[in-house]
């Protein structure tokens, strides 16, 4: 089955974290966490429609002006979602720079701060100087931060002494195109393949006609079918897959019970693992995580793989004590 989510870690084990996802039928990505992003091209940075930041700690969001600034005086909207204080973090970043020549700029900020109980938003618009503007009725949280036909992503506050956000990506269904069904149809493969799947996931009635277009000896065919057809016969649909995202967290049995039921049977777990074993104490008077008790959530997760990052750089000469401390907790290979 292809993967849903092409994800990567922007930077090494003991680099800032940043996860960046690709969703190839969406031509668009996703972005957890906001450290450094220099290694990504601005072609890469482009497609980011929405970030989610685990907390405001530097190596968590010094990336905010790299992308702002390759955003800037594009034809955009940019959606951000941060734990409680982060309306006032973006704020604060956006004002310290001066904007009075950005009057036909369209670049637009959607920060949504997410609280226990409720979800507080604000926009900001370069033609206004960044100026805030509260969304003046706070939404309710009930766990789930932005739900698409496409996919959802879920969130839980951890404790990092502050209070860290982990998140869960997951496709409702996955959908697979029978490539034997459609030559049976007379059809090629092409873009409106992604048009199919996305309008199968919007529940569109039978009767909606799909446009397929393509190119035979060098003429524009055009051929209508109706989606029944399409999604009886060349559709597969399976389980959905999901992705867990978990960092900057104290090993404790409410971050663990939180952890355990975010990314529970996870396809791909990334989890932080900063000290070895021998290091646990730091570990926790630092309220991270150590590269067994990554492994031992990830077992008890029941995740079919897990990838280990945000290493500290005091272990720069043994990575391989945090991997094979994390693999043995875990009790299969690791990813990466």
């Amino acid at each position: 089955m292809a993967s849903s989510f092409r994800a990567f870690l922007v930077n090494d084990l003991f680099g800032d974290p940043a996860l960046y996802v690709a969703l190839p039928w969406e031509r668009r990505a996703l972005l957890f966490d906001l450290g450094d992003i220099t290694a990504l091209s601005a072609g890469r940075l482009l497609k980011i429609t929405d970030v989610f930041v685990s907390h405001a700690h530097l190596d968590h969001f010094v990336g905010f002006d790299q992308l702002l600034r390759v955003l800037l005086g594009r034809p955009k909207g940019l959606r951000l979602y941060g734990p409680p204080g982060f309306l006032d973090r973006v704020e604060g970043k956006l004002r310290g720079y001066t904007w009075n020549l950005v009057e036909g700029y369209s670049l637009t900020l959607e920060v949504h701060e997410v609280h226990s109980d409720r979800v507080v938003k604000a926009r900001f618009a370069c033609s206004e100087g960044f100026f805030r503007l509260d969304d003046p009725a706070p939404h309710p949280f009930d766990g789930v931060i932005l739900d698409e036909p496409q996919f959802r992503v879920r969130a839980v506050h951890l404790d990092h002494r502050i209070p860290c956000l982990a998140f869960a990506l997951e496709e409702p269904v996955h959908l697979n195109v029978d490539r034997a069904a459609l030559e049976a149809l007379g059809v090629p493969v092409g873009p409106w393949l992604i048009d199919l799947k996305r309008t199968v996931r919007s529940g569109a009635p039978d009767e909606h006609p799909i446009r397929i277009v393509s190119t035979q000896d060098g003429r524009r065919v055009e051929r209508v079918l109706p989606l029944g057809v399409l999604r009886r016969e060349v559709v597969r649909v399976s389980p959905g897959q999901k992705l867990a995202y978990v960092t900057d967290a104290v090993n404790s049995p409410e971050n663990a019970e939180k952890i355990v039921k975010l990314a529970w049977g996870a396809d791909l777990f990334y989890c932080e693992a900063g000290y070895p074993e021998r290091d646990r104490d730091r570990a926790t008077s630092r309220f991270h995580l150590t590269a067994g008790q990554a492994g031992r959530l990830a077992a008890e997760a029941q995740a079919r793989r897990l990838v280990v990052f945000h290493f500290s750089p005091k272990y720069r000469d043994c990575p391989g004590d945090l991997l094979d401390e994390a693999m043995a907790a875990f009790g299969r290979r690791l990813v990466g």
